[in-house]
């Protein structure tokens, strides 16, 4: 071979590899993750994600891309982000939480979504059955409402002298309704007196707080709900300053410091949703697919917080517990 036809067929060779490498990229399967929350309170989340992708044979990077839209606590850009993602023709979307869910249904009716909701998705359109959802969505559920309930029969359990307990939601989040309807069915059959008390930014949690005095409440549920998720560090200090006894659904709020948590767990539902992820970028349809409820809910107690508190745990609170914090 010639001198001249050897170095223009490494010439070639040399630009064929990037020319093949942004083929293979273009040609990778992207997934869309949606979530009202941001990077540093979705880190569970994603934990979770990857690891059910991996076991489905994807691995981010490598087979699968996933491009991040974070709404930073404002649902109102839920939908702009939404369109986003379809736009740059994803094979999936992942939402977190019911106002991702239903800024997703909104934006595409061909894309699939697999979901992980704490809302009835029958209920809310999300499937036409759980056994069969129907349409392009399907996912993973636990049902919030009823955790909500859980709580405070916790509370009451834990303080059984409590007669006024307080319920934060958010009412950005249509699940706040079903939520505090099922607080206040709970607080009547346990004989309490019980304040919805409403918080969708920063300012209006700690208006929440200062209101708890004044209402005499004596312990508060915080409602599962990925803003305040974003926020413990502002709940866990705003209970701290006012001596209030916390619950929350994550189980990441008592290990820092606040009282105890009851809750899914979230590792557990988010590997749920990479695997039907992954069933779904190798052809499976949403339709096909039914919808799952959580069914691994834990309980962890802070002791040294009980014992900052005044408070003692009852025996069959601590034997009940998943973690116990010393």
């Amino acid at each position: 071979m010639r001198r001249r036809a050897f170095i223009t067929l490494l010439g070639g060779v040399a630009a064929a590899g990037p020319l093949a490498a942004r083929a293979q990229q273009s040609t990778m399967p992207g997934i869309g993750f949606l979530s009202p929350g941001s990077t540093d309170s979705d880190v569970v989340r994603l934990t979770g994600l990857r690891q059910g992708l991996k076991e489905s044979g994807y691995v981010e990077g490598q087979n699968v891309a996933i491009e991040y839209r974070f709404a930073h606590g404002q649902n109102d850009r839920l939908p702009a982000l939404a369109v986003d993602l379809v736009d740059r023709r994803i094979s999936a979307i992942v939402s977190v939480g019911t106002p991702a869910t239903l800024a997703a249904k909104a934006a595409t009716a061909t894309i699939p979504i697999v979901f992980h909701i704490g809302v009835d998705p029958v209920q809310f359109g999300f499937a036409t059955s759980l056994s069969r959802p129907g349409g392009n969505l399907t996912g993973v559920v636990g049902f919030s409402a009823d955790l909500v309930a859980k709580k405070l029969e916790i509370l009451r359990e834990l303080l059984p002298d409590a007669a006024v307990v307080a319920v934060l939601v958010n009412p950005a989040n249509p699940i706040a309704e079903p939520e505090s309807s099922a607080a206040q069915d709970a607080a009547r059959s346990l004989g309490v007196k019980l304040h919805i008390l409403r918080a969708s930014t920063a300012g209006e949690i700690d208006a929440a707080f200062t209101s708890l005095g004044k209402l005499r409440a004596r312990a508060l549920v915080v409602a599962d709900d990925p803003y305040f998720f974003n926020q413990l560090a502002q709940i866990m200090a705003l209970a701290a300053r006012d001596s209030v006894p916390t619950i929350s659904n994550w189980r990441e709020f008592p290990r820092a410091g606040g009282l105890m948590s009851y809750g899914i767990d979230v590792t557990d539902a988010y590997h749920q949703v990479g695997l039907y992820a992954g069933k779904i970028l190798k052809g499976i349809r949403p339709a096909d697919l039914p919808v799952q409820q959580v069914v691994k809910i834990e309980m962890l107690v802070n002791l040294k917080t009980a014992k900052t508190l005044g408070i003692t745990f009852p025996l069959p609170l601590i034997g009940r517990a998943d973690e116990v914090i010393e």
